[in-house]
């Protein structure tokens, strides 16, 4: 595997990370890595950096021969304030398993530590999802179309060939908002070739007056954790973000979690958190259905990290 150069421990005020800024938990610290922004196509773990669009861009190429259609391929979208391989447990492991992974780094991710992150601030509070409308980080967006429409050009990208009719999402927090919201819950956002979107820990409430949950139409997997008093409650509760979102849907709640046990802050739950999502993708993106994965796993024995499950497929 690769190697992240410029490892450093930054300690982080709880009311400077991601979704956690909309509700302040306070005095709460946060260990985690951080690297020196490339310059250039690096190396990135597990993977390599590229420039796509004018974009810095981590990739990860999938393992395994290529289907004849070619593989499906999964963008990544970091949390604010967060980096682009701070997820990498899914990232890498989401290639490994014969997914092509493409995790852009956007305007407000933060890579490098405490100075910059204490520079970025939301384009609208977190506190006032009232807001929040299809204009607010809109650049995230044209991060993944631009992204999209320069790597589906031809029939392959970096000599990876690419499904076009087999392409997901993955965010994390405000990533979750961004993928969300180019499925549909933004209808101005909406790209028809997403097929399935896993949103993890997402700050999702700016859609529930103004946006469109509704009517999404394609499979979408939230996961929330039962630590995380910001975000879990706005989608796990009646009326919240799953009970608004049209089926096929599933949402998968961990125990002892809080809202970064999606990054590298908190290894916990990896191991269980990328099951789910490789069912999921399994599942939406490559079709299997003889036994279908996600199935099997929603409906065997819950292990003890998993809190809750909900399906509607």
């Amino acid at each position: 595997m690769l190697t992240k150069p410029g490892m450093a421990l930054v300690l982080m005020p709880g009311a400077v990370i991601a979704a956690s800024l909309a509700f302040c938990q306070p005095a709460a610290l946060v260990a985690q890595t951080a690297r020196e922004s490339p310059a250039g196509d690096q190396e990135t773990p597990g993977g390599a950096y590229v420039t796509i669009a004018g974009r810095q861009v981590a990739m990860w190429k999938p393992a395994g021969p290529a289907p004849a259609a070619g593989y499906p391929l999964i963008v990544f979208s970091h949390g604010f304030d967060l980096c682009e391989t701070h997820s990498k447990f899914l990232t890498d492991g989401l290639a490994q398993a014969g997914y092509f992974v493409l995790a852009p780094h956007h305007q407000d991710g933060a890579c490098r530590g405490l100075i910059e992150k204490l520079s970025k601030r939301p384009e609208e509070p977190f506190r006032n999802p009232e807001a929040w409308s299809d204009a607010t980080h809109r650049d995230r967006r044209d991060d993944v179309e631009d992204i999209l429409d320069a790597v589906l050009k031809g029939k392959s990208f970096e000599g990876v060939p690419i499904d076009r009719g087999r392409i997901g999402l993955a965010g994390h927090s405000l990533g979750g908002y961004t993928a969300l919201g180019l499925a549909g819950a933004w209808p101005s956002w909406k790209d028809p070739r997403i097929k399935a979107v896993l949103a993890m820990a997402p700050y999702c409430i700016p859609f529930f007056k103004t946006g469109d949950l509704a009517h999404l139409n394609v499979p979408v997997m939230y996961q929330t954790a039962s630590g995380d008093n910001a975000i879990t409650p706005t989608v796990d509760r009646e009326g919240g973000g799953y009970d608004l979102t049209s089926a096929p849907k599933a949402l998968v709640e961990f125990s002892m979690a809080g809202h970064l046990a999606w990054t590298s802050a908190n290894p916990l739950r990896h191991s269980v958190m990328a099951r789910y999502a490789l069912a999921f993708f399994d599942r939406y993106l490559k079709g299997m259905a003889s036994p279908d994965p996600l199935a099997e796993l929603l409906k065997a024995p819950r292990p003890s990290s998993v809190k809750r499950v909900e399906c509607s497929l």
